[in-house]
C-alpha cells in the first residue's frame, strides 16, 4: 500500500507528468536517421567547386592582364598552393569518408545480430510491442515512486504509483491508458520519480526494456529499433 500524503502525492504526479511531457519532444526526431559525412561531402564539394571558379577566374585574368604591368609572379605562385593544399584537403577527406562509410558499414552488419533479442535501455523512450511495454528501476525499499507515459503529442496517457522494493524493482505497463483504453504500439516517453516526507520530488534511475527489431545508422552512431521507439546503440546495457 503506497503511503503519502495527498499533497505529495500530487507533487509526485505533476513532477513526473512534467518529465514525460518534456521527453516526449524527442519522440518526433527519433526516425531521423543519415550519416553527418552528408553535410561534410556538401562541404567539401563546394570547397572543390570554389577551387575550380578560382582557376577559371585566374585563367580569364591571364588571357586579360595589361602586357605592360603584368601580375605579381609571387602572389600567383602563393594563391595557386593554397588552392593545391585546398585540393589534397579535399581528397583526403573524401577518402576518410569513404573509410568511414566502410567502418558503419561493418558495424551494421556486426550488431544486426542483435535483431529479435531482449535489451534493457537506459533513457526516456519507452517502446510499446504488441500491447505492452516495461521498465525496472531502483530505489530504496517502500520508497514512493511515481510513473508517468505520454505519447509523441505530449499528452499523459498513464500514470503509476507504487512502493519500491529492495533492489530492482519491475514494472509492466498492459498498454493502455488511465481509462482502460488499449493504446497503439509505438514509441513513448517516460518518466520515473520519487517524493519525501517534505514533498520534495527526485529522479529515479531506471531502464526500459523492449525487443530490437532493427539496426539502423543514426545521425551521430548506430541505433537500434524497437518497433516504432529507435535509441542510440550506447544506451544499451544489457542484452538477453
Amino acid at each position: 500500500m503506497v503511503s503519502a500524503t495527498s499533497n505529495n502525492l500530487l507533487a509526485l504526479q505533476q513532477a513526473a507528468d512534467s518529465a514525460a511531457r518534456s521527453g516526449a519532444s524527442s519522440l518526433s526526431g527519433a526516425g531521423q536517421s543519415g550519416s553527418s559525412s552528408t553535410n561534410t561531402a556538401g562541404a567539401f564539394a563546394s570547397m572543390a567547386k570554389n577551387e575550380n571558379n578560382f582557376l577559371t577566374l585566374l585563367t580569364t585574368q591571364l588571357k586579360h592582364q595589361d602586357p605592360s604591368s603584368p601580375m605579381n609572379t609571387e602572389n600567383m605562385a602563393s594563391q595557386l598552393a593554397q588552392f593545391s593544399a585546398v585540393e589534397q584537403q579535399v581528397q583526403t577527406n573524401n577518402n576518410l569518408n569513404t573509410l568511414i562509410s566502410l567502418n558503419e558499414t561493418g558495424q551494421l552488419t556486426q550488431d544486426k545480430g542483435l535483431v529479435g533479442r531482449q535489451v534493457s535501455v537506459s533513457g526516456s523512450t519507452l517502446p510499446l510491442q504488441s500491447g505492452s511495454g516495461s521498465l525496472s528501476f531502483k530505489a530504496g525499499a517502500g520508497q514512493v515512486v511515481g510513473i508517468s507515459i505520454a505519447n509523441a503529442a505530449g499528452q499523459v496517457v498513464r500514470h503509476a504509483v507504487m512502493q519500491a522494493n529492495s533492489g530492482q524493482t519491475s514494472w509492466s505497463w498492459d498498454g493502455k491508458d488511465d481509462n482502460g483504453t488499449s493504446l497503439s504500439d509505438g514509441a513513448y516517453s517516460v518518466a520515473v520519480k520519487t517524493v519525501d516526507s517534505r514533498g520534495n520530488t527526485a529522479d529515479v534511475p531506471f531502464t526500459v526494456k523492449g525487443t530490437v527489431t532493427a539496426v539502423k545508422k543514426g545521425s551521430s552512431g548506430m541505433n537500434v529499433m524497437m518497433g516504432d521507439a529507435e535509441v542510440p546503440m550506447t544506451d544499451i546495457q544489457a542484452a538477453s
